[in-house]
């Protein structure tokens, strides 16, 4: 008789410290423009996205063959219609905008290779044949099987079409947002007119945007803004006619002041320090924002043993809502598990502010609790949004889809470091599944409900510890506790508490003290059996050993 098969479980990666973040933005209204403003504002971005649109369609032309004699060709014909800034400024931006578009056709590569490869399995298979945990069956009918056959034809004509625009460096790239776009086609869906969208369109690709450079007055040349809040721009040749400031400058009426960072913005550009500033229109709210950006040094994170040294904070991280749990650094569970919701639907701005919202919640818990790092999985799901991936369920699809994972990330990693808390990242492998099948049931208790989700923010967190997700990882005693010695997950025999006993279930009289604080009136009589007599001295040895 064959053996039967032992299931294969992928490698796991080590927890790792996240890396701060590398940069600050800030932004604040233009408030007060005057007409005259308003007016200058138009023509500079109208002026300078014209000039962005005719850059970028000539890189696109280039492709692959790009080198250091077209960049300087392009940027001395934006000077003359500029200035050496302004057109620096283009370029870059231009060249930013080309490396997106390609690391979003790669992936689009990925998702369509990972389509055609699970379509060519599951046709591999009988009709009817059952799947696994780790790879799909076959269809359920001939009919499903044709169609699904005829879908990998078209997946495959795709796929070979990109990978040619890939060898020949062609993007596709769509100024103002492909989204937008889109909309001129559907303004009854996106509840615009024909005016309105246009309006939108038009700001979307105005361009108004400088790099900071270090050494010059107040960081920034193109887009200047003094301490106290006064905002200049230097305006191309073709509108110096507008200035209202020497050296062809116009300075708006409007003054900024930026609340959240101001000190920290200010210290930068009184030390003439490098910010980056880009000025946008908000057609629905009719506002102009100004945003002001900066990098920062990289951050020496703390190493891993440093984070793990108070224990760890372990969250969940699902489609509603932060499953989160306290571990001491032992890995055994503290208190009971908390939850913090959030509602991904509605506006962009609400999801943003549901999300900030959540975050805040978790933080101000991890600093009650006095721990150094919250552990967090490192979720991608490029792989899993693909159609073929769940079949017909189409919920769960709709479901990994709108987990915004990025935007999580981010958000957490800039407000955590702000509050002096540091993430590790382990792998999301089994953790569901393991935190399940060893801390649910355990810990399930009349007062104490545990769902799947409270147990993987335990498994996460002691994979963040170090610890095994299991509780316990040697066989059981056989008789007595003394001959195989201590289980592989315990303490280690130098820590403290680790002979400490379980808390007495019933209230005595030798405990009444310590655990609720009352004072006797006498004290108890002496047992009149030799196994249970103690002297006054062992009991004092043990109150200090249960203060310690």
């Amino acid at each position: 008789m064959s053996e039967p098969k032992k299931k294969v479980l992928r490698p796991i990666e080590a927890p790792f410290v996240v890396l701060g973040p590398s940069g600050v933005a800030i932004r604040d209204c233009l408030k007060h423009l005057a007409d005259e403003d308003d007016k200058v504002l138009r023509l500079v971005g109208e002026h300078l996205g014209r000039l962005a649109s005719a850059d970028l369609k000539d890189r696109c032309v280039d492709g692959l063959e790009h080198d250091r004699d077209s960049w300087a060709a392009r940027k001395q014909g934006l000077t003359s219609q500029s200035s050496p800034r302004w057109a620096g400024s283009i370029t870059r931006a231009t060249h930013d905008q080309w490396a997106l578009s390609r690391r979003c056709q790669l992936a689009r590569i990925q998702g369509l290779e990972a389509g055609v490869r699970t379509l060519k399995h599951r046709l591999s298979q009988k009709i009817g044949a059952k799947g696994t945990k780790r790879a799909p069956g076959g269809y359920r009918s001939k009919s499903e099987w044709f169609h699904k056959s005829r879908r990998l034809a078209t997946l495959e004509h795709r796929l070979d079409s990109v990978l040619g625009e890939r060898d020949a460096g062609v993007v596709h790239v769509v100024r103002g947002g492909r989204r937008l776009l889109g909309n001129r086609h559907h303004l009854d869906k996106a509840q615009l007119t024909e005016a309105q969208w246009r309006q939108q369109w038009e700001a979307a690709r105005w361009f108004l945007a400088a790099d900071g450079e270090s050494g010059k007055r107040f960081g920034n040349e193109t887009i200047r803004v003094a301490p106290d809040g006064e905002v200049s721009i230097k305006l191309p040749a073709p509108l110096a006619r507008l200035a209202n400031s020497k050296h062809g400058r116009y300075v708006l009426a409007s003054q900024v002041a930026f609340t959240h960072r101001g000190a920290e913005w200010r210290d930068r550009v009184e030390d003439n320090r490098a910010v980056a500033y880009r000025i946008h229109l908000d057609v629905e709210r009719g506002r102009w924002y100004l945003t002001a950006s900066w990098t920062r040094p990289v951050v020496q994170m703390i190493p891993l043993a440093t984070a793990r040294a108070q224990g760890m904070i372990g969250v969940d991280t699902n489609a509603d809502h932060f499953a989160a749990y306290h571990l001491d650094v032992h890995g055994n569970p503290v208190g009971d598990p908390r939850r913090f919701f959030y509602d991904l639907s509605g506006t962009a701005d609400h999801r943003d502010a549901q999300v900030r919202h959540a975050i805040s919640q978790l933080l101000h818990w991890a600093i009650r609790c006095g721990v150094n790092a919250i552990g967090i999985e490192n979720l991608d799901f490029t792989a899993e949004k693909t159609r073929e991936k769940h079949g017909r369920k189409k919920w769960f699809r709709q479901l990994l889809s709108g987990m915004p994972t990025g935007k999580l990330k981010a958000r957490l990693v800039s407000m955590a470091s702000e509050r002096g808390l540091s993430l590790v990242a382990v792998d999301p492998a089994y953790t569901s599944m393991w935190g399940d099948q060893h801390w649910r049931k355990p810990l399930n208790s009349t007062k104490r409900k545990m769902s799947r989700h409270d147990a993987a923010g335990i498994a996460i967190g002691r994979r963040a510890l170090g610890h095994p997700i299991r509780r316990r990882t040697a066989p059981p005693h056989d008789d007595q506790s003394d001959r195989r010695g201590h289980r592989t997950a315990q303490a280690g025999p130098g820590d403290r508490g680790r002979e400490g006993t379980r808390p007495p279930v019933t209230e005595r009289a030798h405990d009444a003290r310590t655990r609720t604080g009352r004072q006797r009136t006498r004290a108890t009589s002496a047992s009149n059996t030799v196994r249970d007599a103690r002297s006054s001295r062992s009991w004092q040895q043990m109150s200090l050993l249960n203060t310690v």
